[in-house]
């Protein structure tokens, strides 16, 4: 986990807003299919522990278990994908673009690159995993 000292972040409309009080995950790209479903596109996303997460307005929140591993928290009012929490509880997944600037964060990897669309391609250079790895929501970047 990359050092942070407080971290805000909220949906579009306002309806959600949250701050993190604690480290963040280097941003990890996931790129499988429900991710591309619930962003348009492939998401961004950093981590932190649960206990470091205090949603500060809750209005709009909603969780839809997209899964029987995780749920994925969005707000009802415009839509913004926010959260992703496995079942596990170690970590919960922020979305990266959901976190007010400057952000501080860094780019780690690419996983569940099997699963890409074909309408683009990935050469940033970044480490590429056609699935999720062991140490993936670990410290660190690779």
């Amino acid at each position: 986990m990359e050092p942070t000292v407080s971290t805000t972040g909220g949906c579009l409309c306002g309806a959600v807003r949250y701050e993190i009080a604690g480290p963040l995950r280097a941003v990890v790209y996931c790129h499988c299919e429900q991710c591309r479903k619930t962003s348009g596109h492939f998401v961004a996303a950093t981590a932190c522990k649960p206990d470091d997460l205090e949603i500060k307005g809750d209005t709009g929140l909603r969780w839809y278990r997209s899964s029987p591993a995780a749920q994925r928290g969005f707000c009802s009012s415009c839509g913004s994908s926010l959260f992703w929490r496995p079942e596990h509880g170690e970590y919960v997944a922020i979305m990266a673009g959901a976190i007010d600037a400057p952000t501080g964060l860094a780019s780690r990897e690419h996983i569940h690159t099997a699963s890409a669309s074909d309408y683009y391609s990935l050469t940033d250079g970044l480490p590429q995993f056609p699935e999720e790895h062991a140490g993936l929501w670990e410290a660190g970047g690779t």
